[in-house]
């Protein structure tokens, strides 16, 4: 089989030759049909992740696939099953994810075959193709353990989302869902009429209105949202927890701009505000997700689909600012 590889040393990926994985017990061998690349896939590469990455590795976090061989102890799937990974390992329900759930990033999946623990795997939307379903396990679950299994959005919520990647867009799909009311944070025009055209109730540039949390405001009649999706950092949180309501929540998401957090605490403690943390979500979240979008008709954005020899250019694209999701389809895809 051939799989990408990179090499920390010279900073290099390489589409190389591999034996195809050896079984263990409780695993499945996948064909992998498409790979969603993340923010965190490129700054694995760049080394700027915390998590230490040592020697030659396989990169790529999301993926959907068939499975074609089982290992032993299988029961959870059969051959020809279509699946997408689960990312956050040994994280099956509950609270709290386990320490290794994020001290071990999940990589390997920019393969032609690879051997998967069959926990970590969920089946796929009936209602995708491979291309679409591969965008989930990262980007469309933070969005929805944010808003849906911990925010507990409803009808009647005023919800802002910042930016135009994977999440931000999962988090207004799922949010116009469940009928909330958007009002969208972005950088230019054209990105205003693509939001526009997937719902969004209001659009706010904020290269135009840098005090977007005023405006924000203005629109909700000064009481302010009830859920901000936080995707940058620094001095931006401050602006977010201006922009919300009483008792409001604040989901921390992204690092795009800063990986300090800076606002007054007295706003936050005299608006009741909650921030919470989100790092992805556990399977059960993952398959209730996969149920909602097959019963929704919702559809991933995805901005461009590259094939598996030009993972290079679709790394560029990443790096660029996609409008949602760029993904990598392997042949028979």
């Amino acid at each position: 089989m051939k799989r990408w590889e990179y090499e920390p040393a010279d900073k290099v990926l390489t589409l190389c030759s591999a034996e195809v994985p050896v079984l263990k017990a409780g695993e499945v061998l996948v064909k992998v049909k498409a790979v969603s690349l993340n923010y965190r896939d490129s700054a694995i590469l760049d080394g700027a992740m915390t998590a230490s990455v040592e020697g030659r590795l396989v990169p790529g976090s999301d993926m959907s696939g068939e499975v074609v061989a089982l290992g032993p102890d299988t029961r959870r799937f059969s051959i020809g099953a279509a699946v997408v990974s689960a990312d956050t390992m040994n994280w099956i329900d509950g609270p709290a994810p386990p320490r290794e759930t994020n001290s071990v990033p999940i990589l390997g999946r920019l393969s032609e075959y690879v051997a998967i623990p069959e926990e970590s795997l969920v089946e796929a939307p009936t209602s995708l193709s491979h291309v679409e379903a591969s965008t989930l396990p990262v980007a469309g679950l933070t969005a929805w353990f944010a808003l849906v299994e911990l925010g507990r959005v409803k009808a009647g919520d005023t919800v802002v989302v910042q930016g135009t990647g994977g999440v931000s867009l999962f988090a207004l799909q799922f949010a116009k869902a469940h009928g909330a009311r958007t009002i969208v944070i972005t950088s230019s025009d054209e990105k205003a009429r693509k939001i526009q055209s997937l719902g969004a109730d209001d659009v706010i540039d904020r290269t135009t209105t840098p005090s977007w949390h005023e405006r924000v405001l203005e629109l909700t009649g000064g009481a302010g949202a009830s859920h901000v999706v936080e995707m940058s950092g620094g001095d931006n949180v401050a602006r977010s927890v201006s922009a919300l309501a009483f008792g409001g929540r604040i989901s921390m998401i992204g690092v795009l701009g800063d990986t300090e957090l800076r606002a007054s605490i007295l706003p936050i403690l005299y608006k009741r505000a909650q921030l919470i943390g989100i790092g992805v979500g556990h399977r059960r979240a993952e398959e209730d997700m996969v149920r909602a979008i097959d019963h929704l008709g919702i559809r991933p954005v995805v901005d461009a689909v590259y094939q598996f020899a030009d993972l290079p250019k679709a790394f560029q694209h990443l790096r660029r600012g996609p409008f949602g999701k760029v993904v990598v389809e392997l042949a028979g895809g």
